[in-house]
């Protein structure tokens, strides 16, 4: 029967346990599923998620893989009667012993260990500790505290190295680590739900590092020192002479190790754009380090000088407090614009006339009629009263009541 697109699949280990179990190497198993070793190296690390007829053919396989491994778990008649008759006598009460775990579980990969400040790009490639939540069947193990801090202790390392690369700038390469953080703890319950949170928390880093208004910082206009080897300081000086967007496809492809697909889903671009971006950027690396040819060799030097810089990102703590506080300063900054929004609104309603007042009419001429005369020199009589005005006292009683002269 066919499949629906919402096919439950086991968890990421489990997907990569059953493909060893039955020996098969990720080319052999990827060429069954019909796509490339990396997108099946994605699907077991649980960064991706196949869809449509991908993620039917894959759960079949995976479906078949449970079942034979199922079969070869299950004893025969013999070994049954066999154990039947060396097994002790055990109370009902205590239960039945649990049977051991298969070789396969063995072989199996071991939970990722917690990151060591050993340079490397490729921290954030794995899986990194649940965050969403479980069935509600399941108690949830991690408060968000402590899923944020392991997230944090899980990508940051290696952040700040990815931001140095892009920057060059030790200073904006911390603090492009932990405004993305702080952004991430402003947002957990969409962070927490997310796929991919260490890809979520990266895309922010990136976006923030790479942003045009860094330039206009007084202390971003004087360069910092370069690194100390003459090889590093010419491969960081190519870096930087590509565009932006070329840096980061050339970074995410051939440091992080990302696929061409989830690349272009990161830069926000189509496929073939980055395609033609990566082509671009390794003609320009090429042109100046011939020897970085070979995609290798350039691995191993964007690791080698991401390395060299000892970078450390702030405590979770205190990217937690910080975020917090920047929450409550843009809260109150709105409530108080809000309040004065309402006080100017409150006073123009006030103060503003409750009735129609019908403007003033332009003044006409009106014919026949002589035009005012404009005041012009005194008369004698009006002069000798003036002087007369002016000769009496300016107070007393006569000021009130004048008397007749």
């Amino acid at each position: 029967m066919t499949q629906s697109p919402d096919t439950p699949l086991p968890p990421p280990k489990e997907r990569r346990r059953l493909r060893e179990a039955q020996s098969l190497t990720l080319a052999e198993f990827a060429a069954k599923v019909g796509v490339t070793p990396k997108t099946v190296r994605s699907w077991e690390s649980g960064r991706t998620t196949p869809r449509g007829h991908k993620r039917e053919a894959y759960a079949q396989l995976l479906t078949a893989a449970a079942e034979l491994e199922a079969d070869h778990r299950r004893p025969t008649p013999a070994e049954t009667e066999v154990a039947a008759r060396h097994e002790p006598a055990v109370p009902a009460l205590v239960g039945a012993e649990a049977s051991p775990a298969p070789a396969e579980e063995a072989l199996a990969p071991a939970p990722a260990p917690t990151p060591t400040p050993t340079p490397t790009l490729e921290n954030t490639k794995p899986t990194p500790p649940p965050l969403a939540p479980p069935p509600p069947s399941t108690p949830p193990t991690l408060t968000p505290t402590q899923a944020f801090d392991a997230l944090y202790a899980y990508c940051a390392p290696a952040l700040v190295r990815q931001a140095y690369l892009l920057t060059g700038r030790r200073e904006l390469a911390c603090e492009s680590v932990e405004r993305a953080f702080e952004l991430a703890w402003h947002r957990w319950p969409e962070v927490a739900v997310d796929p991919d949170p260490a890809g979520w928390v990266r895309a922010a880093t990136h976006e923030y590092a790479l942003s045009p208004w860094h330039r206009l910082r007084p202390r971003h206009r004087h360069p910092e020192a370069p690194p100390s080897d003459a090889a590093d300081r010419e491969l960081l000086d190519v870096l930087l002479s590509l565009p932006p967007v070329h840096r980061r496809t050339l970074l995410l492809y051939e440091g992080v190790g990302l696929d061409l697909p989830e690349t272009a889903a990161e830069t926000e671009a189509s496929t073939p754009a980055t395609a033609n971006r990566l082509l671009y950027a390794r003609e320009a690396v090429v042109a100046r380090l011939p020897e970085l040819a070979d995609p290798q060799e350039l691995h191993r030097r964007l690791v080698g000088l991401a390395g060299t810089e000892r970078l450390r990102a702030a405590k979770p703590v205190n990217v937690r407090w910080v975020s917090e506080a920047r929450a409550q300063r843009w809260t109150r900054a709105a409530i108080a614009f809000t309040a004065l929004l309402i006080g100017a609104t409150a006073l123009t309603l006030g103060t503003a006339p409750d009735h129609y007042e019908p403007p003033l009419a332009p003044g006409e001429s009106v014919h026949d009629l002589p035009p005012r005369p404009a005041p012009g020199p005194l008369s004698p009589q009006q002069l000798k009263l003036q002087a007369k005005l002016n000769s009496q006292t300016a107070n007393g009683p006569e000021r009130l009541a004048p008397e007749l002269g």
